[in-house]
């Protein structure tokens, strides 16, 4: 294996060790451990926001600062918060404590994310495509495992909420020693021709640019239907009256298609170009959306599912790498850090948009349809925009 090869692969195993250990101090403990604190209603939904909040806060000036700094610095000062804040949950005796916690442990994936993406692009320009989305497959299994491995501490240890903080906080160190190992034998990640530049002549270079603009918002809207597919899917399931072990499959098949065909979409993105394929997942997606409310079969939702899981990472297989492609000149860390923001934007509206729509029509025909049409809509703007690109590679 080349030396390249090697530090993709160990940036993949700290991509996996990370966001295991932080989605395994939310999924599914914190909810309880809140409650335990005697949190309820507007409390519970903060507590689950505050981790969110510094993802739209500081993903894009982090990523600037890696361009200004050099990727390393910034990734082991993103591993360090993994390390270290799961311990904190430990001191934890109140609501108010558990939400600055919760805060705190959200700048590791706020920086971690769009850093990591921009070492990649860095990296491998000719293959930005399918090694992003090979990364985010890694990821994808680190999120899968953690709610098994954190739910199986909770029942071998009668719900002992330390156990488990002290796993979470063995992924996380683990996470820091591998990426010191890693970046003290390879300098693949150093400061950027552009040091001269400050943070905001960086952040301007990116979304000065329509058409990174108009990229941004494509992946904006993609997770904003991903956030409220992923939670209203289940509601939907359960109300046509679906059990639990078929909801779970449902969930498991669309999470499988996923982490299957991302890294294939990927691939095909770098080799015949990424506007058809970014357009196609948008239509693909949308479409599947359109029909959840017309069925209470198990099986068709379960195609709907997989449709949705392989639009979703048709698009999400190009969107990184197409800033990249229309920003080059700009920092890598800035088009990531920006990307990543959007990405943030729109998983947190998507639920509460959603839910809003289905609580005041009491049908989720108008929730589902809104995003379907939102999908292809999106759809249509980005083809009008990227019509110029269309036969480009």
């Amino acid at each position: 294996m080349s030396s390249e090869s090697r530090f993709f692969y160990g940036l993949c195993i700290v991509g996996l060790l990370a966001i295991l250990s932080s989605t395994m101090a939310k999924n599914p403990i914190l909810p309880l451990l809140a409650k335990s604190l005697g949190a309820d209603g507007a409390i519970l939904g903060l507590i689950a926001a505050s981790s969110t909040v510094p993802g739209i806060l500081v993903s894009l000036p982090a990523g600037s600062l890696s361009d200004l700094m050099g990727k390393k610095k910034v990734l082991w000062v993103a591993a360090s918060v993994f390390a270290t804040a799961p311990f904190l949950y430990l001191f934890v005796t109140s609501p108010i404590q558990l939400m600055l916690v919760r805060f705190y442990h959200g700048f590791a994936t706020a920086i971690f994310g769009p850093v990591a993406n921009a070492t990649i692009v860095d990296s491998f320009p000719r293959k930005k495509a399918e090694r992003l989305s090979l990364f985010s497959s890694f990821t994808i299994v680190g999120r899968s495992m953690a709610p098994f491995l954190g739910g199986a501490i909770l029942i071998l240890t009668s719900s002992n909420f330390q156990y488990v903080y002290w796993v979470v906080g063995a992924f996380g160190v683990s996470a820091l020693i591998a990426i010191l190992t890693l970046f003290r034998k390879e300098n693949t990640s150093s400061s950027s021709m552009r040091t001269r530049q400050g943070i905001l002549s960086q952040i301007h270079g990116v979304i000065g640019r329509k058409l990174v603009v108009v990229a941004s918002f494509v992946e904006a809207i993609q997770y904003l239907t991903y956030g409220a597919f992923e939670f209203f899917i289940v509601s939907y399931a359960k109300d046509v009256g679906l059990d639990l072990a078929s909801i779970t499959l449902i969930s498991g098949c669309e999470l499988l298609t996923v982490l299957v065909s991302k890294p294939i979409m990927g691939s095909l993105s770098d080799r015949y170009g990424r506007i058809w394929i970014i357009s196609i997942g948008l239509i693909g997606g949308g479409l599947s959306l359109l029909a959840v409310p017309f069925t209470a079969s198990l099986l068709v939702i379960l195609v709907i599912a997989v449709l949705y899981g392989l639009g979703f990472s048709t698009v999400t297989s190009s969107t990184a790498a197409l800033v990249s492609d229309l920003a080059s000149e700009s920092g890598s860390g800035s088009m990531m850090g920006f990307l990543s923001t959007m990405m943030d934007i729109g998983q947190t509206a998507g639920p509460i948009i959603t839910g809003l729509i289905i609580g005041t029509t009491l049908q989720y025909l108008d929730g589902f349809w809104f995003l379907g049409i939102s999908l292809i809509a999106t759809a249509v703007l980005f083809t009008w925009f990227f019509r110029s690109h269309l036969k480009e590679r």
